[in-house]
């Protein structure tokens, strides 16, 4: 049973007294990114820029951010809202960065800057800059029209990253996206990267944001993954950055015939993140898998919202995500599932649960679905509970002590998300953390 003082929102109204920054604020505060904008793919920044003014910052009057007050955030937080300029990174930071043990490809990024000087490859594998010359096809997956911070990055990316793997190609050791993050001339990182799988196709890509100091930063992020026929495409993206960074991150991915797609989205620490992550599945006998865990402390407010649209018979998706939130810390989960008339014989799931350590902290959650098939297989629920007192005094019983005992607990909780995380390496560090976190060795 929740605690009395615990609060749970399934479906809050909007905030009606939510702060709507004016538009001469919003285009005061954006200016700086667009005149300091390169002068590649002049048309599609101008198609950002267009909708990103459109649209507007989202407010609490928004539907999609009514929890989550980026606008406010970012005009408080933030005093240099100007491009992060690249910093220098050595051989040595990069090591130390490497989780121990870890064997793959490294590519290496300064405030969104792509280093080659810094980073591997392996056959199979081509990594580019993106290039208007190789009609790369730029925001045809992540749509400006979808999201404003799509657009506004698409108005303002720095160098843009292409990776592209070779048919048949399959990958056995993972692609590390080493992204060094730290403020210098400017507050504001606006990584882009588009990665084109080939048919039949594996690979397996972690993505690992570092502070480089304790100041504050907005991260603006997207990432196009577009799988062919039969590919095997994961994506794992850790966030564990310094408690006064805010990030947007916006992960969108086209999975085609027999193609799978996954996704695990683990988050240790920042200020105010809010993850989107889009699974459009185009061809039968496709799968969508989505994994995340949220493991909170202080003030840490993040907000992750799911899509997955099911556009044709015969395809997949499965999600879980699990939270664990301790201190004054709050959790948005906001999962869509969608299923279109002409997806006969779709098979969804989708579940969403929390464990509440204070009784401070704050969890909105609402899963949904949308359904206009009617030979689906759907399902989607949320949990929101404490730690099992009766389990909990159980292990006290056996000579385990109160904070070790609780931590095993928690471990259990989260395992199930963990145990989704093939690479050895990336599982075990993962592991480290949220024992040091937990103040408990298991």
């Amino acid at each position: 049973m929740i605690g009395s003082k615990r609060k749970l929102i399934l479906q809050p109204q909007s905030d009606p007294t939510a702060i709507r920054m004016s538009t001469l604020t919003q285009h005061e505060l954006i200016l700086g990114l667009f005149e300091a904008a390169p002068t590649t793919f002049l048309s599609l920044r101008q198609l950002g820029k267009e909708s990103f003014y459109a649209q507007g910052l989202p407010t609490l009057k928004s539907e999609e951010y009514k929890f989550t007050p980026l606008a406010k955030k970012l005009e408080s937080n933030l005093t240099e809202f100007y491009p992060a300029e690249q910093v220098e990174i050595s051989h040595k930071q990069v090591k130390s960065a490497l989780f121990p043990n870890f064997k793959g490809v490294v590519l290496v990024f300064s405030n969104g800057h792509y280093l080659p000087q810094l980073s591997s490859t392996s056959e199979g594998l081509a990594v580019n800059l993106l290039s208007e010359r190789e009609n790369t096809p730029l925001g045809s997956i992540a749509k400006i029209d979808k999201d404003p911070f799509v657009a506004l990055n698409q108005a303002t990316f720095t160098d843009g990253l292409h990776l592209s793997l070779d048919k048949k190609k399959a990958l056995e050791s993972p692609i590390l996206l080493l992204q060094f993050h730290q403020t210098q001339g400017g507050q504001v990182i606006s990584p882009r990267i588009w990665i084109e799988a080939g048919d039949f196709s594996k690979a397996t890509i972690i993505d690992y944001h570092i502070s480089l100091d304790e100041a504050p930063y907005f991260v603006n992020k997207v990432v196009e993954i577009r799988g062919g026929v039969h590919a095997d495409i994961t994506y794992h993206s850790i966030q564990q950055e310094n408690n006064q960074v805010i990030e947007v991150s916006n992960l969108v991915t086209d999975i085609h015939p027999d193609a799978q797609f996954t996704s695990t989205q683990i988050t240790l620490s920042g200020d105010m993140i809010r993850n989107n992550l889009t699974l459009n599945l185009l061809g039968s006998n496709s799968v969508g898998e989505m994994f995340g865990l949220y493991l909170l402390h202080g003030k840490t407010h993040v907000d992750n919202h799911t899509n997955v649209d099911h556009m044709v018979s015969h395809a997949e998706s499965n999600e879980l995500y699990k939270g664990i939130l301790a201190d004054q810390s709050r959790g948005v989960f906001n999962g869509k599932i969608f299923v279109r008339q002409i997806a006969q014989k779709t098979n969804a799931f989708q579940q969403n649960n929390n464990i509440l350590l204070s009784d401070d902290v704050i969890i909105n959650t609402k899963p949904q679905l949308e359904i206009w098939a009617d030979d689906v297989k759907c399902s989607h629920g949320c949990t929101v509970g404490q730690l099992d007192e009766e389990a909990l005094f159980y292990l006290q019983t056996r000579g385990i002590d109160k904070i070790t005992a609780k931590g095993l607990l928690l471990y259990a909780f989260a395992g199930e998300v963990l145990d989704k995380i093939e690479e050895d390496s990336l599982r075990n560090y993962i592991v480290n953390q949220i024992q040091k976190r937990l103040e408990s060795n298991f």
